[in-house]
């Protein structure tokens, strides 16, 4: 009875666990475990711990104000102007930066493909593109369409475990030091060139649009404050997963006796001569499930995001929706059929989430302090605390990164 209730109060949590496990965390994990080997599972930890205080607050907007966070942050602005230039940058960073990352979680889902099913490519005026991407774009339309959340709910949570199934059993293979992994876990270490690194391990765990995503996707599965504790329940359970699965990934990658990788092929290829085969075949089965849950989110938060800054209906089945929606998709297989990069572009837009992160975190925070919105479940002194540290870390951290860059 008590496995029945916990499956039956999975929900939101699980696409939120499968929106920030996609390619770009992937990529980042494999480089940081490649690259600094245990050394960085502290930033992880830190982020998941970050992820869980920020998406708590998402959920309990969504639950209590029926709202979501872009619908909120606009009518809870009074002067036309600024209310404007805020639904502008909400717009710019969510459904334009959406549109690019979207080319890397389907590129992400080729790379993974490509470990067990040959290239499927065509040659057209003397250059080769890969149609793979158009397959995929087609399964997550096909998806998309159908516009039901519990459909949603059901495909993804079976992507999620297949993810954690086959990157825990990548990473024991490996057969890491456990000794290492907790010092690397909890006492904080800055390797030399790694600002940058834990710049991006923050950016793909705390993910900026799953913010407003999660706001809106509670409101199709509970509908009384009396199901906060469910809500709360369903979240910590699926980031602590979700956290699970990075950390196996940079285990998996510190094994490498070669630190210069840029991909999870390079992971998968430099895995091969010690661990096997099948720890290549684990990490791509991984890769591609990676690929396809997040090419699912990434068009689903543009679409809720654009809802909320513009009054649409709450439909997905919307005109409106379905439009934005199927302009990132279309986006995404676009470029990544074309190729331009996209270990480049899923590097990019981690870095980017981390540096928007403050921003979208001090709007969540904003929103969550006002009694006439949120009446007795506003935010706690625990939880205003928590989020301003978790503001400030990134800040300074951003800082530090520009401060190197440019002067160094």
């Amino acid at each position: 009875m008590k496995r029945f209730s916990m499956l039956k109060n999975s929900g939101p949590g699980a696409l939120i666990a499968a929106a920030f496990i996609g390619p770009g965390t992937v990529t980042i994990c494999s480089i940081a475990g490649a690259q600094f080997g245990f050394s960085l599972l502290w930033a992880l930890l830190l982020s998941v711990v970050a992820t869980i205080v920020l998406q708590e607050m998402s959920a309990r907007l969504g639950l209590i104000a029926k709202k979501g966070l872009a619908e909120a942050i606009r009518a809870s602005i009074s002067n036309k102007i600024l209310r404007n230039f805020i639904v502008i940058l909400m717009i710019s960073a969510i459904i334009i930066g959406n549109s690019a990352y979207q080319a890397g979680n389907i590129s992400g889902g080729i790379l993974g493909l490509s470990s067990f099913i040959p290239v499927w490519d065509i040659a057209i005026a003397e250059n080769t593109y890969n149609l793979w991407p158009l397959s995929i774009g087609v399964i997550a339309f096909t998806f998309l369409y159908v516009g039901s959340y519990k459909f949603l709910e059901r495909v993804l949570v079976i992507f999620v475990l297949l993810m954690s199934l086959s990157f825990s059993i990548a990473a024991l293979l490996t057969n890491p030091n456990w000794s290492q992994i907790l010092q690397g876990s909890f006492i904080p270490q800055f390797p030399e060139g790694s600002l940058l690194m834990i710049i991006g391990l923050i950016g793909t765990t705390v993910v900026p649009y799953n913010l407003f995503l999660h706001a809106s996707l509670v409101q199709e599965k509970w509908q009384t404050s009396s199901d906060l504790p469910a809500v709360r329940r369903d979240s910590r359970r699926s980031i602590l997963l979700g956290g699970f699965v990075s950390m196996s990934i940079i285990i998996t990658a510190a094994a490498i006796p070669n630190p210069n990788i840029s991909s999870i092929t390079d992971l998968a290829a430099g895995l091969k001569p010690v661990y096997g085969a099948s720890a290549g075949y684990f990490l791509g089965i991984g890769l591609f499930a990676a690929g396809i849950s997040s090419a699912l989110t990434a068009p689903l938060a543009a679409a809720y995001v654009a809802q909320g800054c513009f009054g649409w209906k709450k439909d997905l089945k919307d005109r409106n929706s379905r439009l934005i929606w199927s302009l990132v998709l279309v986006s995404g297989v676009l470029f990544a059929i074309i190729g331009k990069s996209p270990l480049e572009i899923i590097k990019f837009a981690q870095i980017s989430n981390g540096v928007l992160l403050p921003i979208v975190a001090l709007m969540l925070i904003w929103i969550m302090n006002k009694k006439s919105l949120m009446g007795k479940f506003v935010n706690s002194k625990f939880q205003n605390i928590s989020g301003s540290l978790i503001i400030l870390i990134v800040i300074g951290l951003s800082i530090k990164m520009f401060y190197a860059v440019l002067f160094q």
